[in-house]
């Protein structure tokens, strides 16, 4: 069967947590201070799945059940754009968003976010151009951490990327499938130890 990005909608809810248990059984968990940035000015705004998607991951971001590897930081979770002077172009690269119309949950390990949109797509923020490119995208939350859990697995080895490439590909998500900046792309062929 054919994995669709509809079948991966209450991911966060139903199964994020069995595959941390899984394939990240004694990982570190990452950290946040308690005065991290609120989801709050989202929530309303987002598809209702993605709120739902948000608010779950956020609460578990927030216990320390979100291992560290996955590049969630003081710095990278919650970034207050207009405090850190930097702008947030669209990527049409002219639309400014601002901070309310954004939340970021990670990095990607070479400065650039992983952004949460009001519509409910994840883009990666380039902080070279400080822009939301648009071939980086996600259609939602859930697919997004879906595709991210399996990325850190093939990298920490306990998955490989012929286990895995299949179905990010039947998915169909350029941030994905990017031919030099997506997941697939940043994923080494290599056999669980």
């Amino acid at each position: 069967m054919t994995l669709t990005p509809e079948d991966l909608i209450g991911y966060v809810e139903r199964d994020l947590d069995a595959d941390i248990a899984r394939w990240f059984p004694t990982g570190e968990p990452a950290e946040v201070p308690a005065e991290t940035r609120s989801i709050d000015h989202l929530l309303d705004r987002l598809p209702p799945a993605g709120a739902t998607a948000l608010a779950g991951f956020d609460r578990r971001v927030r216990e320390g059940r979100i291992p560290r590897p996955f590049d969630i930081a003081d710095w990278s979770y919650g970034f207050d754009f207009a405090a850190n002077g930097c702008t947030i172009l669209d990527a049409d690269y002219e639309t400014e968003l601002t901070d309310d119309d954004v939340f970021t949950i990670g990095a990607d390990g070479g400065g650039n976010l992983f952004t949460v949109l009001a519509n409910g797509q994840v883009a990666v923020w380039f902080h070279e151009e400080e822009v939301l490119e648009g071939g980086t995208r996600f259609d939602h939350l859930d697919v997004f951490l879906w595709s991210l859990v399996r990325y850190y697995a093939v990298r920490a080895g306990v998955l490989t990327r012929a286990e895995v490439e299949a179905d990010f590909r039947s998915l169909g998500q350029d941030g994905a499938l990017a031919e030099s900046v997506g997941l697939l792309a940043g994923m080494k062929d290599s056999s669980p130890e």
